[in-house]
């Protein structure tokens, strides 16, 4: 009861934050709306030209990034409970770096269009989260036999990305180069509804299968004592978390470390010894939403796309938890 009351607590904190970073990133910029006329305008009040402000070309952006890191933050808690690592996440696996490779072969070979290169993407990393699941299901999935897996086919991947890169146009290498920094620039109600749809659809999955991931997390053959099919269980873990991230990648491009940190971060918040996946979903908004905010206002006149801001964070914290992991290994 400690436990849950802690988690749930923590889960109010985080909507809390979600929600007031929401009002600031609908409510600064060139023109600055008070907290209260975003709330009036997004109940229905408001004077016509605030609300074209907040609901045209504020409000999708804002959206877009929570529903990208609420995706982003789940699919990160499925991997990692899955593969019963720290490390266990979409960026470390193979799924991004096979959805980048997928994106732009579309844009050098194919000269695809906007939806093209999301479709691509998509086809891309499920490609890659199914082979790389393959590759480790020999004698049975292994967590540490995953992530290894997953790094190597990562590295080919990027080889076949630098490859492509190298053979394109100026033009070409631009608009790859835009799409790989993961932006949400441009962001619009076309991008929200997708998002929305999508996580009506595979959070409610998830909610239906945490019970088995519970079990996993405690080893195969405590969970096959316990009554849960651990094959298919994890095979339909894997598809979930994959379409997560899939439809994430295809709205704003390669958006990194999200899916790592943020099942920690909520982790440790919560003390909890489960999956968390519910609390790690929220710490992905607030992330991705924070670092979209801090995009955009630190730097003046020059806003950086929210994949360089979530890369630097990133991999400071990547640094921080190898070097625990390596201090827990050798003590």
């Amino acid at each position: 009861m400690t436990v849950a009351s802690r988690t749930a607590g923590v889960a109010l904190a985080l909507t809390a934050a979600l929600l007031a970073l929401l009002v600031l990133s609908v409510g600064t910029g060139e023109i600055a709306i008070r907290p209260g006329e975003v709330a009036a305008t997004l109940l229905g009040g408001g004077d016509r030209a605030t609300g074209f402000v907040i609901e045209t070309l504020r409000l999708p952006r804002a959206l877009t990034g929570a529903l990208i890191g609420i995706a982003l933050g789940a699919s990160g808690a499925i991997f990692q409970s899955i593969t019963r690592n720290p490390l266990g996440s979409p960026d470390i696996v193979g799924f991004v770096q096979g959805a980048a490779a997928a994106a732009v072969l579309q844009i050098v070979v194919f000269g695809g269009g906007t939806f093209a290169i999301a479709g691509g993407a998509v086809i891309g990393g499920v490609g890659t989260a199914l082979l790389v699941y393959l590759l480790a299901a020999r004698g049975g999935v292994q967590g540490y036999r995953l992530v290894l897996i997953g790094i190597g086919v990562s590295a080919m991947l990027i080889a076949v990305t630098d490859y492509l890169l190298t053979r394109s146009t100026l033009e070409q290498a631009q608009s790859a180069q835009i799409w790989l920094t993961g932006s949400l620039n441009g962001r619009g109600w076309e991008h929200v509804r997708p998002m929305a749809v999508a996580l009506a659809v595979l959070l409610p999955a998830t909610a239906l299968l945490i019970r088995p991931l519970r079990m996993l997390e405690l080893g195969d053959d405590t969970a096959r004592a316990l009554g849960v099919a651990v094959e298919r269980s994890r095979l339909a873990l894997v598809f979930v978390a994959v379409g997560l991230c899939a439809v994430a990648t295809a709205s704003a491009g390669p958006i990194v470390f999200v899916a790592l940190a943020a099942p920690q971060i909520a982790r440790r918040l919560t003390h909890a010894t489960g999956p968390g996946v519910a609390c790690a979903a929220l710490m992905g908004g607030v992330l991705l939403l924070g670092a979209d905010c801090a995009s955009q206002r630190l730097f003046g006149d020059t806003q950086l796309p929210v994949g360089v801001m979530t890369g630097v964070c990133g991999g400071v914290y990547l640094i921080w938890l190898l070097t625990r992991e390596w201090r827990r290994g050798s003590g």
